[in-house]
């Protein structure tokens, strides 16, 4: 990073009310009648109510529209292991991102526990609280065994985003690449530099895309993951290549068709990459830092097709295209999980809608020359079709596979009330602390859960 982009990040975050969340009444409350609604003695009905049926939670409290974004700051960006308290702007971050994409509350918690079966004990406690659990920045493997503990103890939606979140976003991106490459998906060499969480995950969802375990290397801090390695953890050893003559990256990536980077910084050479096959796909996703930056990779070879972490290259794969939308989608249908289904809905719409003319604002935004093809294969951040998109195709999954409690009965109700939901957030942001009840009731009071 940058010393003028550090200096302007922390100005941002300390500037008029330090952080980049706050919470707002969604109710009136001026008069001592509305107060006595509020809280005593009129709390007691719907404290009563769901003592009685704890689904009226749904109805009377913000449950049904409340994720907690949950560290233990183990593994933040490229910083490693910071611990909770440092990790704290990233789950705000996060949390920020939730409720202008997609209008779902987040609350962020930072957790001082690395022990897992008390991490896993600390969530299951605070869970009553919210509609859906969003496990982030936890290192491997713990976050493995964290995350199935959690979804077999919880009767509402957990993902730990940096798994999913990223094999959805980029299972996307790599579809349409092999598109514009002309290549078919069932032929790709994949070369994974990283075998952290993101790397697993995203070699798991190549495998349910149709490619062949025997098609993924996986490279680590020690080298190519091979069945020579003397002690594998499971989800290594899930992918460990049986050809015990490859040993680095550069041995790996010779006549690759694809270089997916979860790593570290500036680990794939110039050189790595005029290694590679035709037309190759090289995603560069380490951050802040790229495996190879965006110039380099298009200086070496200017046939590739290339995308980083990063806002100010191409092709920007970030699972914020995946992640509020995977949620909306799960908490409108009062989903038990987020399961594989809803998972691929989410790829194959996010990756349909890069294929669509662009919107104006988009473009008025990243550029006038957006269209499908090598520097354009995922949709851009703050696309607002991505909330019809994904959230409906994630709803219907949801549905279709039988997880789904509450049924959508009318598509076209619900695509307006997440119309409604985009307009509310695009008029009213930046609104907050206001005590007017009539902005109060225009924007909170528009039957927004009407499915």
């Amino acid at each position: 990073m940058s010393e003028r982009l550090e200096e302007r990040a922390l100005e941002y975050h300390e500037g008029e009310r330090p952080g980049k969340t706050e919470i707002t009444p969604t109710k009136p409350h001026d008069t001592p009648e509305q107060l006595s609604l509020a809280y005593s003695p009129g709390v007691a009905a719907p404290a009563a109510a769901i003592n009685k049926d704890r689904w009226q939670a749904y109805r009377y409290t913000n449950k049904g529209n409340l994720i907690a974004v949950v560290s233990n700051g183990s593994a933040v960006l490229g910083l490693g292991n910071v611990g909770a308290l440092s990790s704290k702007p990233v789950m705000e971050g996060k949390s920020m991102l939730f409720k202008i994409y997609a209008d779902v509350d987040a609350f962020d918690i930072e957790l001082a526990e690395e022990d897992p079966d008390k991490f896993i004990e600390a969530v299951q406690g605070i869970s009553p609280t919210f509609g859906g659990i969003n496990l982030e920045d936890i290192k491997a493997p713990e976050c493995f065994y964290i995350e199935e503990r959690l979804r077999n103890l919880l009767d509402i939606p957990v993902m730990h985003d940096d798994q999913h979140g990223a094999a959805i976003t980029i299972a996307a991106a790599l579809l349409n690449a092999a598109e514009v490459a002309d290549k078919e998906l069932q032929s790709l060499k994949v070369v994974i530099s990283g075998a952290g969480a993101a790397a697993i995950s995203t070699a798991k969802m190549l495998v349910r895309l149709g490619l062949m375990r025997e098609q993924i290397t996986l490279v680590d801090s020690k080298g190519v993951i091979t069945i020579a390695r003397d002690i594998l953890p499971p989800e290594k050893a899930l992918f460990a290549s049986s050809n015990t003559s490859l040993h680095t990256l550069a041995d790996a990536i010779k006549a690759s068709d694809v270089f997916i980077g979860l790593s570290v910084g500036n680990v794939l050479t110039k050189e790595m990459v005029r290694s590679m096959a035709d037309t190759p796909i090289i995603f560069a996703l380490a951050n802040p830092t790229p495996e190879i930056s965006y110039a380099d990779a298009i200086a070496a070879r200017p046939d590739a097709i290339v995308a980083t972490g990063r806002t100010d290259t191409p092709n920007q794969i970030n699972n914020a295209l995946a992640f509020p939308y995977l949620f909306r989608g799960a908490l409108d249908t009062l989903a038990t999980n987020i399961n594989r289904e809803m998972e691929m809905a989410a790829v194959k719409a996010i990756a349909a809608l890069a294929h669509e003319p662009v919107p104006h604002d988009i473009k008025k935004s990243y550029g006038s020359n957006l269209s499908f093809g090598p520097a354009y294969i995922l949709p851009k951040l703050g696309d607002r079709r991505l909330l019809f998109a994904v959230s409906m195709a994630v709803a219907k999954a949801a549905m279709d596979s039988g997880i789904a409690r509450r049924r959508i009965a009318s598509w076209s109700e619900y695509e307006e009330a997440l119309r409604c939901r985009i307009e509310r957030e695009t008029h009213y942001r930046h609104h907050g602390r206001c005590n007017n009840e009539q902005l109060l009731h225009k924007r909170y009071n528009r039957g927004m859960n009407k499915i």
